[in-house]
């Protein structure tokens, strides 16, 4: 198995670009339930919380809520899609078995990850920009600082592609996937101050909200928008920087000890 995983020669990355053609279409041939439908529901949350707070939330003393709620769920849909398209992909080929066919070509465990995060990378920037070209039409966020939206969008769907791969090599059937998913990724995306800014939390909740990663890829996201936020946008690059190296070393170990990719 390892030396499988460890082929490739002095072209570590050959045939990466097959495979990531490979998972870009998968998920596109599919793209009204992998984009279409995430969109819907971002709507969905909007016209729900954006109706009953518009009249009574400000945020940072100018902005309204609608204004502010979009770039959360921009973000988090992109966020959660990312994790979604790397985790599902990999669980399927597992379960249906026909992951024995990447396992037998000379791919090595960078152009896996490069294939698998830059294909995940595509389908949450794909639903990201659907989510705000849909919800920008009932309160226009603005664009202060587009440098920090692209670098928060970019940083944060590969995060997030990294954790679907370690989700998909850990996990053999779909329950364990949903639980995943479930009990951690959904809970810290919405406790990201997606709904909420963190100023608006007692001092204690502002300390536990500090602790979840995913609440600075949503502060540094809005960011750059607003030219305002709950913490430096230098302070949340950090952590979100920190973050994708560790993920993703973990990520490149797993694949390279060819963890659970064939029992």
């Amino acid at each position: 198995m390892s030396a499988v995983m460890e082929s490739g020669g002095s072209r570590p990355l050959a045939g990466a670009r097959t495979l990531f053609y490979k998972e870009v279409l998968r998920f596109w041939k599919v793209s009204f339930q992998t984009v279409a439908a995430p969109v819907l529901t971002a709507v969905l949350y909007l016209l729900i919380f954006g109706h009953v707070l518009e009249e009574h939330v400000k945020v940072y003393n100018r902005i309204g809520y609608t204004s502010f709620l979009i770039p959360g769920l921009v973000m988090m849909s992109v966020l959660q899609n990312a994790f979604a398209n790397t985790s599902s992909s990999l669980i399927q080929s597992k379960i249906t078995g026909n992951l024995v066919f990447l396992l037998v070509t000379p791919l090595s465990p960078l152009a896996w990850y490069v294939a698998y995060v830059g294909a995940s990378v595509v389908r949450g920037l794909a639903v990201g920009l659907g989510v705000l070209a849909v919800t920008a039409w009932f309160g226009p966020p603005g664009f202060a600082q587009p440098g920090w939206i692209l670098a928060f969008a970019l940083l944060g769907a590969a995060l997030m592609g990294s954790l679907g791969l370690i989700a998909g090599l850990w996990a053999e059937k779909f329950d364990q996937m949903a639980a995943f998913q479930n009990f951690i990724v959904m809970p810290m995306t919405f406790l990201a101050g997606v709904f909420y800014s963190v100023h608006s939390l007692p001092a204690f909740w502002q300390g536990v909200s500090q602790l979840n990663p995913f609440f600075y890829m949503v502060d540094g996201f809005r960011h750059g928008f607003f030219g305002v936020s709950d913490v430096s946008p230098w302070l949340s690059l950090g952590v979100v920087l920190a973050s994708f190296f560790v993920v993703a070393g973990i990520t490149l170990r797993l694949l390279q000890s060819g963890y659970k990719l064939r029992n």
